[in-house]
């Protein structure tokens, strides 16, 4: 899991994604304008029912190391991992996928300041792709 910014509207928006490495699809996503607890939460809850014991990855920011993100990580029976402090390369199949989505939509198409509603169905239609 990972969150990458999407510069591209209007204002800030984030993108905060959880992806399978069993099958690369992203399984989980969220788009907000705010980059906090609740956002990584609310992608976190979309996940469906995983096995017992599996392990979510991600870095060392503030969101993933909050105490209630911990704790909706434990109660689910997930495992935590995280990153090395300043190694990217340990997150580097989803910081992949959003460097994907960036080149291959907003810059391809030269997608430089339109409406949030556009970047939304954007990052929609590219993960659609992406997973089928």
């Amino acid at each position: 899991t990972d969150i990458t910014y999407l510069p591209f509207g209007p204002k800030q928006l984030y993108l905060s994604s959880i992806q399978d490495l069993f099958n690369g699809e992203i399984i989980a996503y969220s788009v907000r304008d705010c980059q906090n607890v609740e956002f990584v939460l609310d992608t976190l809850s979309q996940l469906p029912s995983l096995p017992q014991g599996c392990t979510l990855h991600s870095d060392q920011g503030s969101v993933y190391t909050s105490y209630a993100y911990q704790r909706k990580v434990k109660e689910r029976g997930i495992i935590m991992s995280m990153s090395r402090k300043g190694t990217p390369a340990d997150n580097a199949s989803i910081e992949s996928f959003h460097s994907s989505l960036k080149s291959e939509t907003f810059y391809l198409d030269e997608l430089t300041c339109t409406t949030t509603a556009i970047v939304e169905q954007t990052v929609e239609s590219y993960i659609t792709y992406y997973n089928h």
